[in-house]
């Protein structure tokens, strides 16, 4: 179900009934609850003429006219994109966890899921990851080039 607040800002659209609506805003769900509601003429203008792709007017002609217009265009408002609650990882995030992995990670592997420089991840191995963190690296010569892996927390 689609619900619209009508606020001085415009319209909003939620999906469930908020608990309550803030002074000065209306929730209506249908076209008889939008022709109920006590909006001056000036401020369906506003409503309409902050609408995408309307064609702008300046005058109300015929009030309930204009409420059906409005209603119509409303509804054909897109959904908007839903907001993730969930925190993507960092950079820094992944190369940790890249490193806690057995099988580690080499410099050119760093660089492909990052998008850094080599240097840039030299960079973090050694100030951001062992300076700051406090983390041990170790590294070993394997087929695949030098890999680091995280080896323990470093004592304090």
């Amino acid at each position: 179900m689609r619900i619209y607040i009508i606020g001085n800002d415009g319209i909003t659209l939620c999906h469930k009934a908020p608990a309550a609506v803030n002074e000065g805003e209306i929730m209506v769900a249908s076209s008889e609850q939008l022709h109920a509601a006590r909006l001056s003429g000036k401020r369906l203008l506003a409503l309409w003429n902050a609408l995408p792709g309307v064609e702008k007017r300046s005058k109300v002609a015929d009030r309930e006219a204009l409420i059906e217009q409005l209603w119509s265009a409303i509804e054909l408002l897109p959904d908007p994109e839903p907001q993730s609650d969930a925190k993507r990882p960092s950079k820094q995030d992944e190369v940790v966890a890249m490193l806690r992995r057995p099988e580690g990670a080499t410099v050119d592997e760093v660089v492909s899921a990052t998008g850094w420089q080599r240097h840039t991840v030299r960079g973090v191995f050694s100030g951001t990851l062992k300076k700051k963190l406090g983390l041990t690296l170790a590294s070993a010569k394997e087929e695949r080039g030098r890999v680091y892996r995280i080896a323990e927390l470093a004592r304090a």
